[in-house]
């Protein structure tokens, strides 16, 4: 395990990982993209509520994404059996 310092809104965090480098700030780039969004437009909003509101942008974006892989799981797995079908 490693840490990894990366700059979320200007704030230095040392994040201990086995993850490669270059992903973990990747990562961080993206939640300071996602934080500097929500405070265009709301430039008054307090740390912990764009946090939060971050959070929820991030979780909608993995539910769906989530749900997207399952649709195509199905479908692969309905021509699957339909090639397999031919096969037989």
């Amino acid at each position: 395990m490693h840490s990894v310092e990366v700059q979320i809104l200007g704030q230095s965090y040392s994040i201990k990982t086995d993850e490669d480098e270059a992903y973990i700030k990747s990562l961080a780039k993206y939640i300071d993209e996602k934080l500097k969004e929500i405070y265009s437009v709301a430039p008054n909003i307090n740390q912990s509520r764009a946090m939060v509101m971050a959070a929820f942008g991030i979780a909608d974006e993995l539910f769906k994404l989530r749900a997207e892989l399952q649709h195509l799981d199905r479908i692969i797995e309905e021509k699957t059996k339909i090639l397999s079908g031919f096969l037989e």
